[in-house]
């Protein structure tokens, strides 16, 4: 889960904690990046993004643009496609940003947009927050609200011919505190309310007789699960609304030759689900112009309360609600990773140009799954961005 909360607090905690060290009297602050990343996994899913993104923005002034866009091409042969009988295919999704901001003293206003589009589904959000500095701008307080539609169609299908659709409102209040000059924390509550069908046409659900389902294994390979369950199957059937809440707190401390920086995020929803996360990083300088640092990550979550290993289906009903979404069962994550920054400007402004790369290696358990009870997935990134 990401929380859009937790991002927008990230923007508030940057600019209380660093502040602008480009704010010369109106000169303006142009920056760009473009990043490769790529993402693999043990369930034969694999991912290529390419994305560019841009800055412009007058700190003196107080105002600044944003906008950014990003190719998915993902290919996918997991387990899950494998047992509907469909073959490996291979998909393009195209994402876009914009965010326009104007801080010009203690109060600020920023609103964003975006919009995601693929074969079969249709994404755009919009939004907009205000931040307010208090205690000479020693604290800032901020307050967020977000829209958001996703309409969800079948490739090659007009969304006229067939498609289902669900909204998302997102609430968020968030606190960030200037502790010392190398001290930020931060903490950001957010609520976000869905409203729809969000269920996915392509995923089957497999019913089992009553004396049958109790005995299926977690794992059960796809043999097992075609020889033990009963002829039909039902597509994926999700409840129509869905209340979201969550909580994250953040530390950020500089010290004389690293940046550390830790948050915890805890959730609920009204499908029962919960989960508690820690993300802890490390950037160590290792000369003026190199740093490197590990990254850790811990996560935990319930099922939905609608969850089961194997659906059981009798001659006069099946399931009203069913599922086969592994994030949507019990499961845990354990990350590691690092990040090496190398600035490689001119003497004069060695930042003004830098080269990163990070790299993730994910461990991922199922507690109570079919076909697969782990996941081993690596994603990493290669980026250069340049100031002017």
């Amino acid at each position: 889960m990401q929380l859009r909360g937790a991002l927008i607090v990230a923007a508030a905690f940057a600019s209380s904690w660093l502040g602008d060290a480009r704010a010369d009297g109106g000169a303006l602050d142009i920056r760009a990046s473009s990043e490769m990343a790529a993402y693999s996994d043990t369930d034969a899913v694999a991912v290529l993004t390419p994305s560019l993104s841009a800055h412009v923005g007058n700190a003196a002034a107080g105002w600044s643009v944003d906008g950014s866009y990003l190719v998915d091409v993902i290919s996918a042969a997991s387990v899950d496609i494998v047992s509907t009988a469909s073959r490996r295919w291979t998909e393009v999704r195209q994402a876009g940003t914009a965010r326009g901001a104007y801080k010009p003293h203690d109060l600020g206003l920023a609103v964003e947009g975006s919009v995601s589009s693929e074969p079969d589904y249709l994404a755009y959000a919009s939004g907009g927050y205000v931040t307010q500095d208090l205690d000479d701008r020693n604290l800032t307080v901020v307050l967020g609200y977000g829209y958001g539609h996703d309409t969800i169609g079948r490739t090659g299908t007009p969304f006229s011919v067939y498609s289902h659709s669900f909204d998302h409102h997102a609430m968020s209040a968030g606190l960030t505190r200037l502790v010392d000059r190398r001290t930020v924390v931060a903490v950001v509550a957010d609520v976000t309310i869905e409203s729809g069908d969000s269920s996915k046409p392509y995923r089957y659900i497999p019913l089992f007789s009553p004396e049958v389902a109790p005995s299926v294994p977690a794992g059960a390979t796809l043999q097992e699960v075609s020889r033990w369950r009963l002829p039909e199957s039902v597509i994926e059937r999700l409840p129509l609304s869905r209340d979201r809440f969550g909580i994250t707190a953040r530390l950020a401390r500089r010290m004389a030759h690293s940046t550390a920086r830790i948050e915890s995020t805890i959730y609920d929803d009204s499908w029962g689900l919960k989960s508690l996360s820690a993300d802890g990083r490390d950037l160590f300088d290792i000369g003026s112009r190199f740093s490197l640092g590990p990254h850790v990550r811990y996560s935990v979550q319930s099922p939905v309360v609608f969850w089961k290993l194997a659906y059981v289906a009798t001659a006069e009903s099946v399931p009203a609600f069913r599922t086969g979404d592994r994030e949507l069962g019990p499961l845990m994550n354990l990350t590691g990773g690092g990040r090496a920054q190398w600035e490689i400007g001119p003497a004069s402004a060695p930042d003004a140009c830098s080269l990163i790369a990070t790299f993730d290696t994910t461990y991922t358990r199922f507690f109570d799954d079919l076909y697969i009870t782990q996941r081993l997935s690596a994603l990493g990134a290669l980026t250069l961005e340049a100031s002017w």
